[in-house]
């Protein structure tokens, strides 16, 4: 296990380090030599890589410990019966997990590209690379995943019987109350209530597997297929609550509309390319303390932002705005509000470009009427030998106050 302080110490000393580099060309008032920009990239590089071991690592501590939590909640007790939680969550126990395990019995070298392909055994890439003479190391290769963060973050509500969620709006507010002799009551303001609706919308997701496959490799692999199809349901929700245009999908934080989020919530970031501390500063300062404040509340950008933002400074004090967290669990943090990254946050620092987003996440709203849910099909496939998998869900999402959010676009 590797020490979180540790990782967290080196990736601060080198971040001092870069940032003299810096400091040093701007007081001689020249721009970074050849040898010191050589420099500045090897440890900006380095520090990306601890970052991301860092971030590895206390997922994977966190998992450790909600496993032990998981398995200490479904343990059963001396008499062999479940206990009262597990009889009130059957998914919760040892028998369904065993058999949604038996129940998924597929196997595939990878789904990332080519869920809907047709799996064979007779086929090295398709699965026969599984069944071959020569040893093999038991694990699968393959690259990390994107982070997909906007769900953990947003308020989330399970549709039961309605169609949809109604989300009430105050759209005219009371006038401030006033002072007025004993016998006055002061201007009528009349109050004006509008409405949001979400209404969740389906993802369908299939994959076909080869029933030699499944028989000949003991179901090794099923939780890949498992895992694989689960995450590309979060990649495809993600992408939504990001850019979606709310037409028969979610609506996106980087999506202008009046129904989510206006252009009156736009700040500009000062720089048609990228950013500037200015920019940053406007945009934290346009949003109220008391969103601010909440738990919830974070910037998000692409890791490629971040590497623009470590270079700016705050013009009043000269202070460089992103702070790296040096006590273990501490996040990094920029103007002293902790950031987050996603692949599916815009990337292109061109004028008039979205290219960042600050914002009380708990009111972006999520809708599910459906857990994801696998459909297993047997017959329909007979003919080719093969069982067929069909992941369902139904979602929609929306942020329903703007006035938590602003968003900084490049310009």
């Amino acid at each position: 296990m590797k020490n979180i302080l540790e990782l967290r110490q080196q990736r601060a000393k080198l971040v001092a380090e870069s940032r003299a580099i810096l400091d040093k060309a701007e007081v001689e008032k020249r721009e970074l030599t050849a040898e010191d920009e050589t420099q500045y990239q090897r440890m900006d590089a380095e520090i990306d890589k601890l970052t991301k071991d860092i971030d590895k690592e206390e997922k994977l501590q966190a998992r450790e410990r909600e496993l032990g939590e998981v398995e200490a909640r479904t343990k059963r007790p001396a008499d062999g019966k479940p206990d009262a939680e597990n009889r009130d969550n059957p998914r919760g126990t040892e028998e369904y997990r065993a058999a949604f395990e038996k129940f998924l019995r597929n196997g595939s070298n990878s789904l990332s590209e080519s869920e809907k392909r047709a799996m064979q055994v007779d086929s090295d890439t398709g699965g026969g690379y599984l069944l071959t003479p020569q040893q093999f190391v038991n694990e699968f290769l393959m690259g990390l995943d994107s982070e997909v963060v906007i769900r953990g973050l947003a308020r989330k509500f399970t549709l039961t019987t309605a169609g949809s969620l109604g989300v009430p709006t105050l759209d005219v507010d009371l006038d401030d109350a006033e002072w007025t002799p004993e016998l006055k009551t002061g201007a009528a303001t009349e109050v004006s209530v509008g409405k949001r609706e979400l209404k969740t919308h389906q993802l369908t997701k299939r994959a076909l597997i080869s029933n030699a496959l499944i028989r000949k490799t003991g179901g090794k692999i099923e939780t890949l297929v498992r895992e694989r199809l689960q995450y590309k349901f979060g990649v495809s929700e993600e992408k939504a609550f990001m850019t979606g245009d709310g037409n028969e999908k979610p609506l996106g934080l980087f999506t202008a509309s009046d129904k989510g989020i206006g252009t009156a919530r736009d700040i500009a970031t000062g720089s048609a390319t990228g950013f500037t501390g200015d920019g940053l500063i406007d945009a934290r300062y346009s949003i109220k303390e008391g969103y601010i404040k909440d738990p919830s509340t974070r910037w998000l950008f692409h890791r490629d932002a971040i590497k623009l933002i470590r270079k700016l400074k705050n013009a009043v004090d000269g202070q460089y705005i992103w702070q790296p967290g040096i006590t273990g669990g501490a996040p990094d943090r920029i103007l002293e509000i902790p950031y987050i990254t996603s692949d599916f946050c815009p990337n292109t620092f061109t004028n008039g470009l979205y290219a960042g987003i600050l914002g009380c996440f708990k009111y972006y709203w999520i809708a599910d009427a459906l857990d994801m849910q696998i459909q297993r099909l047997v017959e329909l496939y007979a003919e080719t030998n093969q069982t067929g998998f069909i992941g369902r869900a139904e979602v929609d999402g929306m942020p329903v106050l703007a006035e938590a959010f602003t968003r900084v676009k490049c310009g």
